[in-house]
């Protein structure tokens, strides 16, 4: 049986012929290196505490900012999945102390992959959920150390790790997300750098050799049944439409100063751990909150908007 390093260097030489791809990739490098230029905060950490919240998300009218605009312009000629990021970016205003904060650590030399990863970016109201967008930052600012891959999912991590890899071992354990993408990341350097042919390549460009030749399970096209319709592979639950719509919710009292981003993240988290007829009180009390004329600024100081306890 041929080594799958072998496979990977056979693929490798018919990839891409005609240069299509390599033309999206130059496009996204070129948005890459004006996110660096119009924000330079690994040469200078001046300019992160200079950073002004309007670029981040303005307000009156709202407005995507130059800093998480450009981020996106990286993204998009890769065909990223794009999701509505709106409120994530208006919380990074918001929480603009906190924001600052985990760049200093994603620009830190001294600093792992795993730490950066790690990083307490859940304080930013919505990224919990999903770190793609920290993950994109932390790419974005260490793409120059060639220690990182726009990779931003840990089972696409271990499935190209387990197609490219010779002896691929998954026994070991890891004590959070961030050392298991440090080490698939690493993993798949060492792969890449091993191989002649993929050696030179840039790592932008290598993942996305990845992505074509070795489509993780989710990013396949869906199964198409007799009719010729396509399938649903995986199944939307009621509970995840019903949580869809209480962060909604939430990002509509944030939106309207309702609710801090502290009791953004509180409510979430009660949310995910009541019975279903609490979670349907939960919701009729924010809504009231929502119906109310009463914003954060108007609440007494010494009585949180929302309480912990049902």
């Amino acid at each position: 049986m041929m080594l799958r390093s072998n496979q990977v260097q056979e693929k490798a030489k018919i990839f891409d012929k005609a240069g299509l791809i390599k033309h999206d990739i130059d496009k996204a490098l070129v948005a890459l290196k004006e996110l660096q230029q119009k924000f330079p905060f690994v040469e200078n950490l001046r300019e992160i505490e200079l950073l002004n919240p309007d670029r981040l998300f303005r307000i009156n009218p709202d407005a995507v900012g130059d800093f998480f605009q450009t981020l996106e312009a990286i993204f998009k000629p890769l065909k990223y999945p794009v999701f509505n990021n709106t409120n994530i970016y208006r919380n990074a205003r918001l929480q603009i102390n906190d924001f600052k904060q985990l760049l200093r650590i994603t620009v830190d030399e001294r600093k792992s992959l795993a730490q950066k990863i790690d990083a307490k970016w859940e304080k930013i109201g919505g990224i919990d959920q999903d770190k793609t967008i920290a993950l994109e930052i932390i790419y974005s600012f260490n793409y120059e150390n060639k220690t990182v891959l726009p990779i931003f999912n840990i089972q696409h991590l271990r499935h190209f790790s387990n197609n490219t890899t010779d002896n691929f071992n998954e026994s070991t354990k890891y004590s959070s997300q961030g050392q298991e993408c440090e080490h698939f990341t690493a993993e798949l350097l060492k792969n890449k750098n091993n191989l002649p042919i993929t050696r030179g390549w840039d790592n932008l460009y290598f993942t996305r050799f990845l992505y074509e030749t070795y489509p993780p399970p989710d990013n396949m096209p869906l199964p198409v049944n007799n009719d010729g319709e396509k399938k649903l592979v995986n199944q939307v639950t009621d509970e995840q439409l019903d949580m869809q719509g209480f962060v909604k919710l939430l990002c509509e009292l944030q939106k309207q100063q309702k609710i801090t981003g502290e009791e953004f993240r509180e409510n979430r988290a009660i949310w995910m751990q009541l019975k279903p007829n609490d979670r349907e009180v939960l919701v009729i009390r924010l809504k009231q909150r929502l119906n109310s004329e009463i914003t954060i600024n108007d609440a007494p100081k010494s009585q949180p908007i929302i309480r912990r306890k049902l």
